[in-house]
């Protein structure tokens, strides 16, 4: 099932847009209604609370006085430690169980509305992010004249959220919500139609996304480096420790050079047996990144007179929204040590930033495949060794230290 993390700021609309999400047919899980849930009477967690935090907290018929609980844990970071310790877990285990029972009853696209999602680094749990923006402006005006805030305590509730810049840090989609209900319903549609629904039906099949025939160079991107952090994150959750080393690599991840729009992404294991097992390969394929067979080596490099093979495998992904190639490497193997190297001497060297550009620019014009583009620059490749290692020689540069 593909995995929505959808977010955005107090007054930002989100609600809006995960209701036009559920007409759509997603499973929408609300996390501050299981937050709810969670303490309503009867629940484990509110007599933890009550036990912690006494009677104080609760009204005349048992209820939770939740103004009274927030005066409690408002400025005391123990206190609010102690009552996160109480719910959280109870809220993870009910957002589990409701996704793993819409997965079960078949469901495609689940929908985590989840308004701490930036706050709580959570935005490598999810296939794609989904933040509704709106200016404060208008988020202001929203929270006092539809929901009678007064003003100060609605600047107090922005304040207290993650600012803009960092959601949109995190944010694969960015809808904009400074219009119409009609507008916002328009771009939840376009997206679900162009987006989601591929994205889901790739990763129902395990199937990577759809390439494009001929190999297109883009102008350098400012959004690579972020967009490049983001399927990290995605990575790393789903490896955990059996990812020794996550990087960027290739030509997205050096500033100012013209390069395809994809992304390279190199992870590094302890062996190809590692990359083999069962459970790496299917971490992989459950978080968009399917396996590629036929790509168990790179083609054998000749240096120093003498061919070296580079092992890897080969993932894709399955978000028609982004190109992201997956490169599988052995730590401290030639080609997972080359891939950081030459990325290192391009970001240190314009020089060599502009020769490279050059070559990219000469083997476009013959309108190749990615397979065929590759193939040809080739040449280039095996003719710039010598120069790689001089220039990490005299640099001092090492893998560590990269």
């Amino acid at each position: 099932m593909l995995r929505i993390g959808l977010t955005g700021g107090i007054g930002s609309g989100k609600s809006t847009v995960s209701a036009r999400l559920a007409e759509l047919g997603a499973v929408v899980v609300d996390a501050d209604k299981i937050a709810r849930e969670v303490v309503e009477p009867g629940e484990p967690a509110l007599e933890q609370i009550r036990e912690r935090f006494g009677d104080a907290v609760f009204a005349a018929d048992g209820a939770l006085d939740r103004p009274a609980l927030g005066r409690v844990v408002f400025g005391d970071p123990q206190a609010l430690a102690d009552l996160e310790g109480i719910t959280h877990p109870a809220i993870w285990r009910r957002t589990a169980e409701r996704f793993a029972r819409a997965e079960a009853e078949g469901a495609k696209v689940g929908v985590h509305d989840m308004p701490l999602l930036v706050e709580k680094a959570m935005a490598g749990e999810y296939h794609l992010v989904v933040v509704v923006h709106t200016d404060e402006e208008v988020r202001l005006r929203r929270l006092v004249e539809l929901r009678g805030m007064p003003l100060e305590e609605a600047r107090s509730r922005i304040a207290a959220q993650a600012t803009d810049e960092q959601r949109r840090a995190a944010a694969d989609v960015l809808l904009d919500n400074n219009g119409t209900p009609e507008e916002i319903a328009a771009q939840v549609d376009r997206l679900w139609e162009e987006r989601v629904t591929p994205f889901a039906d790739n990763l129902a099949a395990g199937r990577r996304r759809e390439r494009e025939p001929v190999i297109t160079l883009a102008d350098p991107d400012v959004t690579w480096t972020q967009q490049a952090q983001r399927q990290l994150a995605r990575l790393a959750h789903a490896l955990g420790d059996r990812a020794l080393t996550l990087d960027h690599i290739g030509s997205t991840a050096v500033p100012g050079l013209v390069a395809k729009d994809v992304l390279d992404l190199q992870v590094g294991v302890e062996s190809m047996a590692a990359a083999d097992a069962t459970d790496f390969v299917a971490a992989l394929e459950a978080a968009g990144f399917p396996r590629v067979e036929g790509y168990v080596a790179d083609t054998p490099r000749v240096h120093g007179g003498a061919p070296v093979s580079w092992p890897k495998r080969f993932h894709g992904n399955c978000d028609p929204g982004v190109a992201v190639h997956v490169h599988v490497r052995e730590v401290g193997s030639p080609g997972w040590r080359w891939a950081l190297l030459f990325r290192d001497w391009l970001r240190a060297e314009p020089a060599a930033r502009e020769e490279y550009a050059a070559v990219k620019r000469g083997v476009e014009t013959q309108r190749l495949s990615m397979e065929d583009y590759a193939e040809a620059k080739e040449p280039w490749f095996d003719g710039i060794h010598d120069r790689l290692e001089v220039w990490a020689r005299e640099s001092g540069w090492t893998p560590e230290g990269r």
